[in-house]
């Protein structure tokens, strides 16, 4: 009875301790180590036992539940640490369907080989413990259960919770970082055994996860074959599927693109939060994120700038910069890709990739987890990662001349080339477009306007190419109207001295031009007024909002030496432009887009005045423009925007338009008041 109890207390039973799933089997032999883990105690005495009394047989069942929670423990134990599934897919035959579903379903985990591990420890201890219990027996026969008791007692507080541990992982197919969540809460117990083993455990699941983070954030490299990390990789089909998506075209303001490592950059990785621990905040988590990116841009830089950095080194001869753009896309191409690991090295040195490694291991041998000890760790290796990226993107890639061409080409900032560019499309630009081939019609006036104002002396104009976007729709159709009122002023006037020239010695034939005249006189009176309000729109938006947000994001670029920083500066010049040109309020844009219609149509219409039905459609345009124009000056003075960031130069704007109060006089009521139709007196004669 002796040795079948210690066996039993080991997890083996025999004829007077059975486990009631074997008999129910009727195989009499061992479970299999993958079986489900039973969740009720299924070790009992035999019933046909009749030489113990109650009190001995109550003491007896209460023991032989240590050797059932052993059992069970250890059964988890071998199944999480079987590496059987680790084949090489040329040695292994063509699996049957049922093979196949079976592999399916083990679903290795990491973590629970790591948990497994440290249970494993918990039981040799228990199993020393047993032993020695036998030892004192065989040592002092007597009393035999009061020694087996006192020598296991203290394993009833710790392998019954660890028991309902593994239970609880099994029933929910909990994994990766759900178990070191779960690990986390079940270390916050009031009793010191449980909570040190509980912590041993912790320790184990975190050595994995460490692992994973210094392969991610010291070698950019993403060790999750299992997905249970809390970084994953998106694959090509997810990609392509979250690109679908119309809010991520117009959060990345382009179509996907071509290059792996900028697809990789803002599509190909992502925070996965069903295993993110809880105790792992979401700034933490962006910032291991980020650090992972960086590094991998840093250790493999695209074959783009690897080129870009090889001409960039080369002595060339002064000569024409679509040329030395041809030469560094394919002439160094061969070249860069040998020095890879060159500029690998020199973008991140190993002295810092050992710094970032030793501070993980730092945190990996601690014995406990703190919470502010690995932060702070997290925030070193960001702060690493992001100076060494700013150091790449702003130093050594130019950033400030990448945004500099943006200003230019984007913001309208070369005002020489898009004049010139205007005037080679005018004529297209007013035909309806064609949306299968708008950008290729566009591009013979726009390769024309460079040939006439660049030339040579831009070297990232051959990396320039057309897109819509909103701020450069906007201000290229504000650009266009000025210059169309421009050119319907000198037209009419050029027209005018014309007719002079023709009949200044015939007194009748003056004298219907002048009749003509002063028959126009009120047109050009509108003129101005649209003029006058496009003139002061574009000077604002140009001086007022793109060249101030540009000084200060130069101040900010020169004074930051961290990546992210230059990422937030970048987002707040992009809203005070959006938001300072009026492009986040609906009401005013869509006023804006409206008297930018009504002028082009005005000057369009200019050109035919003779006919009434012209004349008609002027008059409408004319009232349309007042009501339009003084709608808009009373939006802009409303207490709304008065209090937001737009203030500053939105009162300068405000003071431009109505520097003689004319605006503020005739827009008085305009909202709520409905005012008499303008008339103009002459247009019909």
């Amino acid at each position: 009875m002796l040795h079948e109890l210690l066996l039993a207390l080991l997890g083996y039973t025999g004829d007077l301790i059975v486990d009631q799933r074997e008999r129910q089997r009727s195989l009499g032999g061992q479970l299999p180590s993958d079986g489900p883990i039973s969740e009720e105690c299924t070790f009992k005495l035999a019933p046909d036992i009749s030489f113990l009394e109650p009190s001995e047989r109550d003491a007896i069942e209460k023991l032989i539940s240590l050797g059932f929670y052993y059992k069970e423990l250890d059964r988890f134990a071998t199944k999480c640490r079987d590496l059987s599934w680790i084949r090489s897919t040329n040695d292994v035959p063509i699996l049957q369907a049922s093979d196949l579903l079976k592999e399916k379903t083990k679903q290795p985990s990491m973590y629970r080989r790591a948990i497994a591990n440290g249970i494993v420890e918990i039981l040799s201890v228990y199993r020393s413990a047993v032993l020695h219990v036998e030892q004192k027996l065989l040592s002092d026969p007597t009393p035999i259960l009061a020694t087996v008791t006192q020598g296991l007692n203290k394993f009833f507080i710790l392998l019954l919770p660890l028991y309902e541990l593994i239970v609880e992982i099994e029933r929910d197919d909990i994994r990766g970082g759900q178990l070191l969540n779960l690990m986390h809460k079940r270390c916050h117990c009031g009793v010191p055994e449980l909570q040190a083993c509980i912590q041993r455990l912790f320790w184990h699941g975190h050595q994995v996860m460490y692992q994973q983070l210094s392969s991610w954030m010291v070698y950019g490299i993403l060790q999750d074959q299992h997905g249970e990390f809390f970084i994953r990789r998106l694959e090509d089909r997810d990609v392509e599927s979250e690109s679908s998506n119309p809010d991520m075209f117009q959060k990345l303001g382009t179509k996907l693109p071509d290059d792996a490592s900028i697809r990789d950059w803002h599509l190909g990785f992502h925070i996965f939060l069903d295993m993110l621990p809880e105790y792992i905040q979401m700034p933490v988590a962006e910032s291991i994120l980020f650090a992972g990116k960086a590094i991998r841009v840093l250790r493999n830089p695209s074959p783009a700038f690897r080129c870009q950095d090889a001409v960039s080194h080369q002595q060339l001869p002064r000569g024409s910069h679509r040329l030395q753009g041809f030469i560094g896309r394919f002439a160094f191409q061969r070249e860069a890709s040998g020095d890879a690991k060159l500029i690998g090295e020199e973008l991140l040195p190993q002295s810092e990739a050992d710094k970032i490694d030793l501070m993980l291991q730092e945190l990996k041998e601690s014995s406990e987890f703190h919470k502010r000890s690995f932060e702070n760790a997290v925030d070193s290796v960001r702060a690493i990662a992001a100076s060494h990226l700013w150091q790449l993107v702003v130093v050594r890639a130019d950033l400030n001349g990448h945004l500099k061409a943006l200003k230019d080409y984007f913001l309208l900032a070369k005002g020489d080339f898009f004049q010139c560019f205007l005037e080679e499309s005018r004529q297209l630009m007013r035909l309806p477009p064609r949306q299968s081939t708008a950008e290729a019609d566009l591009m013979v006036p726009f390769q024309l306007a460079a040939i006439k104002t660049i030339g040579d002396e831009d070297k990232y104009f051959s990396r320039v190419s057309l897109r819509y976007r909103r701020v450069f729709q906007y201000l290229l159709r504000l650009k266009r109207t000025q210059m169309e009122l421009e050119k319907s002023w000198a037209s009419v006037m050029h027209q005018d001295h014309t007719d002079f020239a023709k009949h200044r010695n015939n007194r009748i034939n003056y004298s219907a031009s002048q009749q003509r005249r002063q028959r126009c006189r009120p047109m050009w009176r509108v003129r101005e007024h649209m003029a006058f309000l496009i003139r002061n729109l574009q000077f604002y938006i140009q001086v007022d909002v793109i060249e101030s947000q540009w000084n200060v994001l130069q101040a900010h670029i020169h004074d930051s030496h961290d990546f992210t920083e230059l990422v937030g500066f970048h987002q707040e010049y992009l809203s005070a432009l959006i938001s300072q040109s009026f492009l986040d309020i609906g009401s005013v844009s869509r006023i804006l887009d409206s008297i930018m219609k009504l002028c082009l149509q005005f000057c369009w219409n200019l050109e035919n005045t003779e006919s009434s039905s012209t004349a008609l459609e002027l008059e409408h345009i004319t009232e349309e423009f007042n009501k339009k124009s003084n709608s808009l000056y009373t939006i802009l003075r409303s207490s709304r925007l008065a209090g937001s960031q737009r203030a500053p130069f939105l009162r300068r704007f405000l003071l431009r338009l109505n520097f003689n109060s004319f605006f503020e006089t005739t827009a008085r009521g305009v909202l709520n008041v409905v005012r008499s139709r303008p008339t103009l007196p002459l247009i019909h004669q």
